[in-house]
């Protein structure tokens, strides 16, 4: 019997469970335990995006007071314990009691679900939906103190894994309202480690920043060693948020539109600019929250804008009678936006639950960009002007990259095989168990053909650099044969035509070598999947495989390490005399076996999945490493140089 079958059976025998069910079997969670027991349902994981989620549940507490009108100061701080203490000058939370008999404070702590958001007086527009952000980092803490300035006093309360260690009591006067929360990761649940990255923080409290204009927030790392501060304070809100998207692009229009309005309580702020670049970025935002797969806003956006524009040319002959209208895909080229909308009574579906639902926020949204964009449009003709010729451009292409697509789809079908012949296919049929090898040369992919396991595991060698995508518009990405063979190969498509349900293996392995072209080549392939086939990413299909760096052979032992920092370790550990030691220059140096054993080996490989934490950082970073622009790479590289460890000369 295969692996599979045997998988299958035991996942069935799990499903069936034992037949001697009874009421016996029945647990009922009490409290907070629930949340200790599958973490990973409240805060997504317990490895450090989840770690990190602790803190933006309390800042998004602090954000809410913003909202309400009744904050303007938040500040993040990590303490020399590796605690983190977030402070607001809000309202405070209530102290007075509850009805249940406890005070609202401790009530807001330690029960789920309970918090201002869901009756009609505590908060207008929240972003905190469930009232579950709070009372959960509680049970996740070892240990939480939380200060309470209101009515003049100030009230003080201490807590450990979810339950009360110390009542509620008055330990001073104040003339100042607000919270301060202080908590300690509990190691019991953040296995991987509990400290906290500032850098990681920075990227949230920033946006956070720009999508509430004029709210500070500083963030302070007071750990040994690195102490920094830093304060984010936007007046220009989200027109300032696309200055900072667009820094070191040239610009087609020079100054950021930006239109705002509000119809039955639901607030809408816009901004956006084009560059003369071809990659769309869209950012929307409902309650501050990033709605990653868009939904009804971006939609009235996307419609009024391809609307408002076609209309403006027709209106002013730059688009001939016998042209057809621009496209939406046409008129997006090169576009930076950010939509930001305050919902009332936000619905949120899709995959990731940030897709927002509301129908009546799209002919809102459509209505205030309509008329935001036509007066612009009327006010600025030269720059009007320049953003329609540019979706005259890129529907010109976009006709070519049509024909290119549907010569790849024709050619596909005609052929009897349509995969690509150096493809090193595998026999498993059922994607859900198959992995693919990209592997950079004909030498290393020949030791991969050889040493593969070919049941399950596909080798594609790449010659040479594939094309920076960043650079190029869809036509010309489809024109280059590298990226043609890995469409072909994955069988999703790619743009519009992407489909993930067609996609041919589950895991999609980047195996390059560990020196700086390897490194190039890698950065290129990421750079491709993101622009063109970003659901493989986000669903979580695209790896990073690590060969070692050094085999070092001791008597009839063979070891290998993936860094300097191992190879020492290593050889204090068993000595140096008698040993023989092999640095790899690349893949192509290992025969068959030693790659299966290191690299491709299910039982001892060593990889890392990617993932997409932040989609805003990821295409500033893409941009400055990829594109056009030599001086924002050069910053980014003095500015980051200290922080290199592994660079092969």
């Amino acid at each position: 019997m295969s692996e599979k079958v045997h998988e299958i059976q035991a996942h069935h025998e799990e499903e069936r469970g034992d037949a001697n069910y009874s009421a016996d079997e029945i647990r009922v969670l009490e409290g907070l335990e629930a949340v200790r027991l599958r973490p990973g349902m409240y805060i997504g994981s317990t490895s450090a995006r989840g770690l990190h989620h602790l803190v933006y549940e309390i800042v998004d507490n602090s954000i809410d007071e913003a909202l309400a009108g009744f904050c303007d100061t938040i500040q993040v701080t990590i303490n020399p314990d590796g605690s983190c203490t977030v402070t607001d000058n809000g309202r405070g939370i209530p102290v007075d009691m509850h009805e249940s008999g406890k005070p609202a404070l401790e009530v807001v702590l330690t029960v789920l679900h309970a918090g201002g958001k869901f009756g009609d007086g505590g908060y207008a527009i929240s972003g905190g939906l469930h009232g579950v952000g709070v009372s959960v980092v509680n049970a996740l803490s070892s240990w939480m103190k939380v200060q309470v300035h209101r009515n003049g006093k100030v009230y003080e309360m201490a807590f450990s894994r979810g339950a009360v260690t110390e009542k509620m009591t008055v330990v001073g006067e104040s003339h100042d309202t607000g919270t301060i929360v202080t908590f300690m990761p509990d190691p019991e649940i953040f296995k991987e480690g509990t400290d906290f990255s500032y850098d990681t923080l920075k990227i949230r409290v920033r946006e956070l920043a720009f999508l509430n204009k004029g709210l500070k927030i500083t963030l302070t790392d007071n750990r040994k060693g690195v102490k920094k501060s830093e304060q984010f304070h936007y007046a220009g809100g989200i027109t300032e948020f696309v200055r900072y998207l667009n820094q070191g692009k040239d610009l087609v229009n020079k100054d950021v539109i930006a239109f705002e309005g509000e119809k039955d309580k639901v607030i809408v702020d816009i901004a956006m600019q084009y560059q003369t670049g071809y990659t769309e970025n869209m950012y929307t935002f409902v309650n501050d929250i990033n709605t990653i797969e868009g939904g009804m806003h971006l939609a009235g956006f996307r419609t009024a804008l391809t609307r408002c524009l076609n209309d403006y040319a027709r209106k002013n002959s730059l688009l001939k009678d016998s042209e057809d209208n621009l496209s939406g895909e046409d008129v997006r080229e090169g576009l930076t936006c950010v939509i930001s909308v305050k919902v009332p009574n936000p619905q949120f579906e899709g995959q990731t639950k940030t897709k927002l639902g509301n129908l009546e926020v799209k002919g809102i949204v459509d209505n205030i960009t309509s008329e935001g964009l036509k007066v612009y449009l009327e006010e600025h003709p030269a720059e009007a002007k320049e953003i329609i010729n540019k979706g005259l451009t890129a529907s010109r292409v976009r006709e070519a990259a049509r024909r290119a697509r549907e010569l790849t789809r024709r050619k596909n079908a005609l052929e009897v095989s349509s995969l690509p012949g150096k493809l090193a296919d595998c026999t498993e049929r059922d994607p859900k168990f198959t992995e693919i090898y990209i592997v950079e040369g004909d030498s290393a992919g020949g030791s991969a053909k050889s040493g593969r396991d070919r049941r399950y595991q596909a080798i594609l060698p790449l010659r040479g650099k594939i094309l920076n995508v960043e650079k190029a518009r869809l036509d010309r990405v489809l024109n280059s044969d590298a990226i043609r063979t890995m469409i072909t190969a994955f069988g999703t498509g790619i743009g519009e035509d992407f489909d993930i349900s067609k996609l041919r293996y589950y895991k999609i392995i980047i195996m390059t070598d560990a020196d700086v072209d390897g490194a190039h080549i890698r950065t290129l392939l990421l750079t491709f999947f993101y622009r063109y086939m970003p659901q493989l990413i986000t669903e979580g299909h695209v790896f990073i495989a690590q060969p070692p760096l050094y085999q070092v052979r001791k008597g009839k032992k063979k070891y290998y390490t993936y860094d300097d920092d191992e190879q020492n370790k290593l050889l204090n550990e068993i000595g140096l005399e008698g040993c023989t030691i092999q640095r790899y220059k690349g893949l192509g140096e290992m025969n068959p076996e030693q790659l299966w054993d290191t690299t491709m080996d299910p039982k001892h490989r060593i990889m890392f999945r990617v993932d997409l934490t932040d989609a805003v950082e990821a295409d500033h970073i893409f941009e400055v490493l990829m594109g056009d622009k030599v001086e924002p790479r050069r910053r980014f590289i003095e500015e980051n140089a200290k922080n290199v460890t592994n660079l092969d000369l």
